[in-house]
């Protein structure tokens, strides 16, 4: 005899009233928080759970394992930015000014993501480094130096500067920020909130227009 199959059928631990895409990013906020806060090793798949309030096989059920997990939430979080510096290959200029407000702006619409990048990536053992460095690292920073080589070319950028040295000066400012927040914050007085970012923003410029300007 076939059983009817009724709404108690979804996936274990599953809230009532919650659709796919909204549980999955419950699941990944808390992930990102706990990521961010405690590192890829200090936080359990039962930890992100019981911050989402779900049952943790239903983390398994919708992603698998702690680091398909963590690339979930990187990826997440650094896709529009990668689809922003691609859209700038089409422009007809990127000066170096508009590439450090999108980057700046970007950070501070995604907190979390420079600190995950320094613990999962930059630092030796990052569980996140190899992955980034062959999908993500080209369209992010491998994507700069060929926007400022353009620059170069086009007379608007001086013609004794390196583009990859360039754009890892470019990177390293405009991310650095927001990764000494916690220290910025209550030490230089620097506000993070959104009049804060312009005026962080109007510093970078204003520092490579002076630095780097042709």
């Amino acid at each position: 005899m076939q059983q009817t199959k009724h709404s108690s059928d979804r996936p274990c631990g599953r809230p009532a009233d919650t659709d796919y895409q909204d549980l999955k990013a419950l699941i990944l906020n808390a992930a990102e928080h706990l990521f961010t806060n405690h590192g890829y090793a200090g936080s359990s798949i039962r930890s992100i759970a019981d911050a989402a309030g779900v049952n943790p096989a239903l983390v398994h059920y919708y992603f698998g394992n702690k680091h398909e997990l963590l690339r979930a939430a990187i990826e997440r979080s650094l896709k529009p930015m990668v689809a922003a510096l691609a859209a700038l290959k089409y422009e007809k200029e990127a000066s170096v000014e508009d590439i450090a407000s999108l980057l700046i702006s970007m950070a501070a619409e995604q907190p979390n993501i420079p600190h995950l990048l320094v613990r999962e990536v930059f630092l030796p053992g990052g569980e996140m480094q190899a992955y980034f460095l062959e999908n993500l690292a080209p369209q992010l920073g491998g994507a700069l130096p060929a926007l400022l080589e353009r620059e170069k070319r086009a007379g608007k950028l001086r013609a004794d500067i390196d583009p990859a040295y360039s754009a890892l000066m470019v990177l390293a400012v405009c991310f650095f920020p927001f990764v000494a927040r916690p220290l910025a914050e209550p030490v230089l007085g620097i506000n993070f909130e959104a009049d804060g970012t312009a005026t962080l923003i109007k510093c970078v410029a204003d520092l490579f227009k002076r630095g780097m300007a042709a």
